[in-house]
């Protein structure tokens, strides 16, 4: 039987509904429960694909498709016409799109009767979607998260991090041994700081190297800490919050003796897989991390946080969340950044982290954070590909979507190195 793509198309539309439903759930909780894990491979990647291209599209879906709908349908429908809208206008062939989308309705119990509209819709956007679609903006951030980032950084930042946002990410890895002929032996790009950076990656697990453990998935921005943690052979190496686990094997591939905490059990589940993968190893802790009581010579504390610096991967979060626990996020951060510092000998080095583009999630928790401890002071280093221009007034490091926006971009990320008192 030929592959119609409509399993696939059909798994990506219950993703948005779960998404964008009035209980919204974020794509990695889903996919942590194992969700699409009945789907061959090659579907479940497209599943994922196709859902994410959606949402980063939704809002010039939308506005095509609100010329041609009198009012709104149900939100399954509604997401199978976006997902046509955004597969049309990207180029998908109109007599495969158009008939899948027709397929997944049809066979509903209960939106059957909605196939025609389906069809009628999707054959206008087919003729006339495409054109349209490259003169619309690039897709905007709900007004809860876009006027504290414009606050923060400026109308004209904010409008390049959102063409970052729409554009995605290209496929980032960290390699265990030398980056250079990894990039070699992938066709992959060496960035300036290390990474290894793929464009069409195609499915993860068959890439060369990925049963041997020669390399992990890790965005080119979260590399960046443990590279200015900078941790030595046999040192004692704290990283807390670990899962899933990229900056612990960067630590444990630097030789230092790592100790990894995180709370929960799922999460450290995958902590404990890829230390297999990679042949690597490190003491792995379910507890609070709140609870630990040992002494190190480096700590990487990648803190809880609003994620917004991660959203060209994760275009699903400004749907799923509505800023409600940035309160509760930043309180959690203090005392763990606290609580962590009296977990520093003397002399140690701790940095902390967050893949956020809230100022309060980052420069801010680092100025308070001086205030609180004579001890404390923020180290500058000079690390290879990052910009001096990034770095921000009390010495930390700043990170956006829109920089690098010629080489994919990167992550939002705040990093800041601290050095404690002899």
């Amino acid at each position: 039987m030929a592959d119609t793509g409509v399993q696939a198309r059909r798994s990506a539309v219950w993703l948005l509904d779960q998404i964008t439903g009035d209980d919204p759930r974020l794509m990695s909780e889903l996919l942590a429960a194992r969700a699409l894990d009945k789907l061959p491979p090659d579907d479940r990647a497209r599943a994922q694909r196709l859902a994410l291209e959606t949402l980063r599209g939704m809002e010039r879906a939308d506005r095509l498709l609100q010329k041609h709908l009198k009012k709104q349908p149900p939100l399954t429908v509604r997401n199978v016409l976006r997902l046509g809208t955004v597969e049309l206008c990207q180029g998908g062939a109109a007599h495969g799109v158009v008939n899948a989308m027709v397929t997944i309705v049809s066979q509903h119990k209960r939106l059957g009767h909605l196939k025609g509209l389906v069809n009628a819709v999707l054959r206008k956007i087919a003729a006339s979607g495409p054109e349209a679609w490259g003169i619309l903006r690039a897709p905007r951030l709900p007004k809860w998260l876009r006027g504290p980032l414009v606050e923060a950084w400026g109308a004209d930042a904010m409008a390049a991090m959102e063409q970052a946002h729409f554009a995605g990410a290209p496929l980032d890895l960290t390699a265990k041994g030398d980056a250079g002929a990894l990039a070699e032996t992938l066709g992959g790009v060496l960035l300036p700081t290390g990474t290894v950076r793929l464009a069409q990656a195609g499915q993860v697990s068959a890439l060369p190297g990925y049963d041997t453990g020669d390399w992990w998935v890790q965005d080119a921005a979260a590399a960046l800490p443990v590279r200015m943690l900078n941790p030595q052979k046999d040192e004692s190496a704290l990283d807390l919050c670990a899962a899933p686990g990229g900056k612990t094997m960067q630590m444990a591939a630097a030789g230092a003796r790592v100790t990894a905490v995180d709370t929960s059990d799922g999460r450290m589940a995958r902590v404990r897989e890829n230390l297999k993968r990679t042949g690597l190893q490190a003491d792995l802790r379910v507890m609070d991390a709140r609870q630990v009581k040992d002494s190190f010579d480096a700590i990487l504390l990648d803190a809880p946080c609003s994620a917004t610096g991660t959203i060209r991967r994760h275009p699903d979060l400004p749907f799923a969340k509505n800023g409600d626990d940035f309160g509760a996020l930043i309180a959690l951060q203090t005392e763990l950044l606290d609580h962590a510092w009296t977990l520093l000998k003397p002399g140690g080095r701790m940095v902390f982290c967050t893949c956020s583009l809230l100022p309060d999630e980052g420069e801010v928790q680092v100025e308070e954070a001086l205030v609180r401890h004579d001890d404390m002071h923020v180290e500058t280093i000079d690390l290879p590909g990052v910009d001096p221009a990034w770095r921000s007034a009390e010495g930390g490091v700043r990170l956006r979507p829109d920089y690098w926006a010629d080489k994919g971009g990167m992550d939002g990320f705040y990093i800041a190195l601290l050095r404690k008192a002899g």
